[in-house]
């Protein structure tokens, strides 16, 4: 696989190096930083002392990033594979979204200081972005990643439970952690009336098709070294997840984004950026 890890100096890209150690050996490792240089805000400032202030100021930034990118290299886990450094002048966000898609990686890994919903509306987070429109699959932490032995691997449907197994087939961990396959079915009630002892039988049909559909796609997961159990539950697909992850504890949850339009993907959108905000676990989104 190839790799994109973006750094920023803080103590959420140094857990972003450390989580290295739970991946598979890159095929390329891109390691990136991004110097968003600021520009001056006065109107009145005169064009060559801004042109000089913004020299001096992208000269000292590109200095201490590459003294950064030095000290990242120098801490990668062994066997780690290629590594090619880029430092870049924008936004931290756009510029992470480009390199992945010039060199068509296959998962962006960074760490995030997750701002709070109302903050990253007003102002837009990076992981956010990135989680939106990074074409690739994301390993988004926002705090340190200790373990990958238990992965929770919510799932929404036939298409879902596919790119799941394709992902999974490209053995993306180091060691195979043992995985729940999980999916959450809402409390609805038929449109046409019926009397409590038929709406919960067909409420005890589905969670008994929804528990076959986890078991078909387990069984693919154990020839590539995955343990696995199923869980289904009742509930909002947030909450189930979030209530799910408490009772198990992974150390990832993992979810896939790709194939869905629309209202699926709508809904794809808010569960993730939900988890990034809500949940305290490691996120991987896989596309």
């Amino acid at each position: 696989m190839k790799l994109l890890l973006a750094v920023d100096g803080s103590d959420h890209s140094y857990e972003a190096v450390r989580a290295l150690r739970y991946l598979s050996r890159a095929d390329e490792l891109h390691i990136v930083h991004v110097l968003d240089v600021p520009t001056p805000a006065y109107p009145s400032m005169i064009p060559e002392v801004t042109r000089e202030f913004y020299e001096t100021t992208e000269r000292s930034m590109r200095e201490e990033g590459t003294r950064l990118v030095e000290r990242i290299v120098s801490l990668l886990p062994m066997e780690v594979g290629p590594v090619t450094k880029h430092l870049v002048i924008g936004s931290p966000a756009d510029q992470i979204i480009a390199l992945a898609e010039q060199y068509k990686v296959d998962l962006v890994l960074l760490g995030t200081r997750g701002f709070g919903p109302i903050k990253e509306r007003l102002l837009g987070s990076v992981a956010h972005r990135v989680l939106t429109f990074a074409p690739s699959a994301k390993l988004i932490l926002r705090g340190p990643l200790k373990a990958l032995d238990k992965v929770l691997l919510p799932l929404q449907g036939q298409p879902d439970a596919e790119h799941a197994v394709q992902f999974l087939e490209r053995r993306p961990f180091r060691n195979p952690p043992t995985i729940t396959l999980f999916t959450v079915l809402p409390h609805t009630r038929p449109p046409w009336p019926v009397d409590d002892a038929i709406a919960k039988q067909m409420e005890t049909e589905a969670l008994r098709d929804a528990e076959d559909f986890l078991k078909e796609t387990a069984t693919k997961l154990v020839p590539l070294g995955h343990e696995t159990r199923v869980v289904v539950s009742l509930g909002t697909p947030v909450e189930g997840i979030l209530k799910e992850a408490g009772a198990w504890q992974p150390d990832l949850i993992l979810m896939g984004s790709r194939g869905r339009k629309g209202v699926s993907r709508l809904v794809l959108g808010s569960v993730s950026h939900a988890l990034l905000h809500q949940g305290a676990y490691p996120l991987m989104i896989f596309s």
